[in-house]
């Protein structure tokens, strides 16, 4: 037996009632003698527990089988702390007493049925939890209700000395004390018990300090540390006490009810709704109940976390520990946060062995005692709009846990976050056009509020299918000899196959298809009808396929088509000229990259689309030039052809393995034409011919950007004498070299120019070994870069010019 938490009351609630409060069943002592442990905050909760105590204990029951202590108290910045001797001598008894915790629990007022704390009380009176004495006496007097009695599983001596044992391991003489360790158990079956009243939202860990630090495995670890650094293990573990301060969080319900309110007013400033499918965290939190789930969201707002956590408060989800970055922690975000459940961690601490072994010891608790957790699986927020690629980091730390038996199993949630429009956007165009990301402050913090005073919107969030580490990586097996390139290339696996199912999950707002729509016409404005026109086929392919949105597009009629249209006028990305006979429409004034980045939210849909197009017409042209020596497969030519587009853009995109590739690429074609492989085989002809067939056209909305982009530097690569670059000049040139280009009209889109798509147009050169001085061949390979490049950049303006004879009528 141990202290755990049980029913408080018959019927789950019992309320207090003028000086004898109702409270729970006497425990049953089975003849042991009974030592309550009050945890009481004030004297007049100390009074009310001793008064149940008396009118409760049962007539047979002897009072010198009796005993009241009190145990240091959970709440009150001015409760008793210290320890009462009289615990030690009572563990020490030889006639094995019961121990029973007792504690009062202050309720928030009764609204519409629902003990709830709103944002005014919390500002006004404080924590209704945690009243001070004059305010304990007022409710108890005029609302006895939300006065309750909870009570903690009892256990005896012997149970609790063995449990002791247990937690100590061997070293008995580097851990608490019996009786602290009696008064801690104590307090956490007080808080499970009153969990119960309260709800599960109210989950949240206590002791993490002292329950992390006197762990065994904690201190051999520490001492394996300061061996390995050749450091006194003493002072090791000081800094390993100071990083675990500086790392976890510190929950506060009162804290946690307070941001939960200001979250909702903050993001209703700017958005109308929040949106999501409540049976999706019905189906999580089932999850959680057996198992720790991880939340992965994509981050493409400062509002992420913030939209996320009021889901799952309203929902009665316990709030995530949330792993943030230590700029997040200035005043006074850091301190709120941190004690509604994030908790910071440094950017870069690869060569702190100290500080890695911490973190994993933290996240270690955390997937024992099941406790959610959150992060970013893209690291950074995404200044392109589409997803970024993943980061393995913590997750490493997950998985590793995971595999020495932490858990049994672990659940990874997708989570796709989307806004109609986002307030940061101006923010991300400003960096790829090479400006630097402002810092955190407060002051930053004062401007994000500020720009929340327009509408934007709603906000939607979407539950990808959870991912199970059981059934991906088999059960745990601690014992098993690590293998780091087999463990390092399945974790790259598990965070790729995260990512696909957030995409997968990704809804398409009437914005993004818009912005796609305008786009792809270039240097001309539309009218509403003609806007609608140019989305028919892209409404038809997302409603064919199936793919997730927002709701009801309504965008085939005007009327819908009008309201997404004014919206994003009304945000200044999209232009109006309404003084001739009918208003049009354009993208806006240097808006091109605030559209992209609403486009490029949705890309991936059409990405595998727009590769069989323009491998298409490259196995046309082929075809076409081949001698009658080379008899070239028309088939083989296409395949090659989508695979070099796949590897040309592999650090753009998710792409599937290369079967599951060209399944995909064949059930793209199959939809647009279930004849096309007889279409390829007939020849360069008939391929054309099969490419006007496909409905919508997308390479010239989908891959331009990025093939103009990747053509900019592989331009600039040609003009570099050697191989290494230095990045900030290099990118600084390649801006310089875009907008010459853009001038010059040899670039078409204007959000080719970006450092985002630079920096990665970098990293394929990188890849590709055009960086390496030692390479033989290098300016022979670079041009072979660029004229890649150009062939690409052609095929698309091919498609391009398609789309435009189409939407001209020219063509069907």
């Amino acid at each position: 037996m141990h202290f755990s938490a049980k029913p408080a009351y018959d019927d789950g609630v019992h309320a207090a009632s003028g000086s004898s409060p109702h409270g729970p069943q006497w425990p049953e002592s089975h003849n042991h003698r009974i030592v309550f442990l009050l945890d009481a905050a004030s004297l007049l909760e100390e009074r009310a527990l001793r008064d149940w105590i008396a009118a409760a204990r049962p007539a047979d029951f002897a009072a010198a089988n009796l005993e009241v202590l009190t145990i240091p108290s959970s709440r009150g910045k001015k409760a008793r702390r210290a320890l009462d001797p009289r615990l030690e001598v009572a563990l020490a008894s030889d006639d094995n007493p019961l121990f029973a915790p007792l504690r009062i629990a202050w309720q928030p007022a009764q609204r519409d049925g629902v003990h709830a704390a709103r944002l005014s009380d919390l500002l006004t009176l404080g924590d209704p939890r945690d009243p001070g004495p004059l305010r304990q006496r007022w409710i108890r007097q005029r609302h006895p209700d939300r006065c309750c009695i909870v009570a903690g599983e009892p256990a005896t001596a012997v149970d609790l000395r063995q449990r002791w044992r247990r937690a100590a391991g061997t070293d008995t003489g580097h851990t608490v004390g019996l009786p602290e360790f009696v008064a801690r158990q104590a307090a956490l079956a007080l808080e499970r018990a009153e969990r119960r009243l309260r709800g599960t939202r109210y989950k949240v860990p206590r002791f993490v300090h002292e329950e992390i630090l006197t762990r065994p495995a904690f201190r051999s670890g520490v001492a394996a540390v300061a061996r390995e650094l050749g450091r006194d293990e003493a002072a090791v573990t000081n800094d390993a006490a100071r990083y675990l301060h500086e790392i976890a969080a510190t929950h506060s319900t009162y804290v946690i009810d307070l941001v939960a309110n200001l979250i909702r007013a903050l993001y209703q400033q700017g958005y109308g709704g929040l949106h999501y499918d409540r049976a999706d965290l019905e189906r999580i939190y089932a999850l959680a109940q057996r198992h720790p789930v991880v939340f992965l969201p994509s981050h493409k707002s400062n509002l992420d976390h913030l939209v996320l956590q009021s889901a799952l408060h309203e929902n009665g989800h316990p709030p995530n520990h949330t792993a943030g970055g230590i700029n997040m922690n200035f005043f006074p975000v850091g301190p709120l946060v941190r004690r509604s459940g994030v908790f910071f961690i440094r950017r870069t601490f690869k060569d702190n062995a100290t500080y890695k072994f911490v973190l994993r010891q933290y996240v270690d608790y955390l997937m024992e005692k099941r406790f959610p957790l959150e992060w970013y699986i893209e690291g950074g927020r995404s200044r392109g709009g589409k997803l970024l690629p993943p980061r393995f980091g913590l997750l490493a730390y997950v998985v590793d846990s995971y595999r020495r038996g932490k858990s049994e199993d672990v659940h990874l949630i997708p989570v796709s976050i989307a806004y109609d429009q986002i307030q940061d956007v101006s923010d991300y165009v400003a960096e790829q056009r090479g400006g630097k990301k402002e810092k955190e402050s407060f002051g930053w913090f004062l401007r994000l509020v500020r720009r929340l005073r327009r509408r934007y919107g709603n906000i939607h969030i979407r539950f990808g299918e959870p991912l199970s580490l059981a059934d991906a990586l088999g059960p745990p097996d601690p014992a098993a000899e690590p293998n780091p390139d087999e463990q390092n290339l399945t974790l790259q696996k598990l965070a790729f196959e995260v990512s696909v199912r957030i995409n997968r999950a990704t809804p398409i707002t009437p914005t993004s298809l818009v912005t796609m729509a305008l786009l792809g016409v270039v240097d001309r404005a539309l009218t509403v009808e003609e806007t609608r026109s140019a989305l028919a086929n892209l409404v038809d392919y997302v409603r064919s396929r199936r793919l997730p949105t927002t709701g009801e597009l309504d965008l085939e009629e005007t009327d819908g088509v009008q309201r997404a249209l004014d919206a994003l006028v009304d945000s200044g990305v999209i232009a109006c000229f309404d003084e001739g006979p009918d208003a049009v429409y354009m993208i806006g004034a240097d808006q091109h990259l605030t559209a992209a980045y609403y486009r490029n939210t949705i890309i991936h849909f059409f990405v595998n689309g727009a590769i069989a197009e323009i491998a298409l017409l490259a196995a046309a042209d082929r075809i076409q030039g081949a001698t009658d020596e080379e008899r070239l497969s028309p088939v083989d030519c296409f395949w090659e052809e989508a695979f070099d587009l796949r590897d040309l853009f592999k650090f753009e995109f998710f792409f599937a393995d290369k079967e599951t590739f060209r399944r995909e690429i064949r059930e793209e074609l199959r939809q647009q034409a279930p004849d096309w492989e007889n279409a390829v085989k007939g020849g360069a002809d008939s391929i054309r011919s099969l490419v006007r067939r496909i409905r919508p056209f997308s390479a010239h909305r989908v891959l331009r950007p990025f093939a103009e982009s990747y053509r900019v530097v592989a331009d600039a690569l040609l003009q570099l004498p050697g191989g290494t670059i230095e990045d900030s000049a290099f990118q600084s040139k390649c801006l310089a070299l875009g907008k010459q280009y853009q001038l010059q009209r040899r670039i078409r889109n204007p959000e080719s120019v970006s450092k985002v798509l630079f920096e990665t147009a970098v990293k394929l050169a990188r890849n590709r070994g055009l960086l390496d001085e030692d390479a033989t061949n290098l300016g022979d390979q670079r041009r072979a870069f660029a004229e890649e490049l150009r062939e690409a950049v052609r095929r698309i303006d091919a498609i391009g010019t398609l789309a435009a004879s189409r939407f001209a009528g020219l063509i069907p």
